[in-house]
C-alpha cells in the first residue's frame, strides 16, 4: 500500500515538474518609453452650487490641455464677501494663483450679540404632566 501511495506522488511530482515555470527574470525593456504610452490630459469641466435658503454660493471652472492648466474657483465667505481664485499651471511653473474679494466685510455689532444671547438664553422650564 506504501509502495503505491510513494509510486503515485513520485508520478505527479514528475508531472509538475515537467511543466514550464513562470518567467521571474527581468526581460528587455519595450523601445517606447512608459510615457509614450499615454495621451497628453485634455479635458474641460465646471460646476456650481447656489442655495439662497443658507445663503451657499460656490463654484469651479478648469481646463487641461497637456501641462497646461487653467481655472478659477468661488467661494462666498461668512463675512459677506466673494473670494474669487483664477489659477494656471504651464509646465513646470508650479500652481500661480491670483485672489480678489469682491464686496465689503460685514459683521454684526458686539453689543447687538451679547444682548440677544442674554434675552434668548434661560434654562429649560421643567413641564410636568399627569402619568
Amino acid at each position: 500500500m506504501n509502495a503505491k501511495v510513494l509510486l503515485i506522488l513520485a508520478v505527479v511530482a514528475a508531472a509538475y515538474a515537467d511543466k514550464p515555470q513562470p518567467q521571474t527574470g527581468y526581460g528587455v525593456p519595450d523601445s517606447r518609453s512608459f510615457e509614450d504610452s499615454f495621451e497628453d490630459a485634455k479635458y474641460e469641466f465646471e460646476w456650481s452650487v447656489k442655495d439662497d435658503s443658507s445663503g451657499n454660493d460656490f463654484g469651479q471652472q478648469e481646463a487641461r490641455d497637456g501641462d497646461n492648466t487653467r481655472g478659477s474657483y468661488y467661494v462666498q465667505l461668512p463675512d459677506g464677501r466673494l473670494q474669487k481664485v483664477q489659477y494656471f499651471v504651464d509646465g513646470d511653473s508650479g500652481y500661480q494663483a491670483e485672489v480678489n474679494y469682491e464686496g465689503e466685510a460685514r459683521y454684526p455689532d458686539s453689543r447687538s450679540r451679547e444682548s440677544q444671547s442674554r434675552e434668548s438664553y434661560g434654562p429649560p422650564r421643567p413641564t410636568y404632566s399627569a402619568p
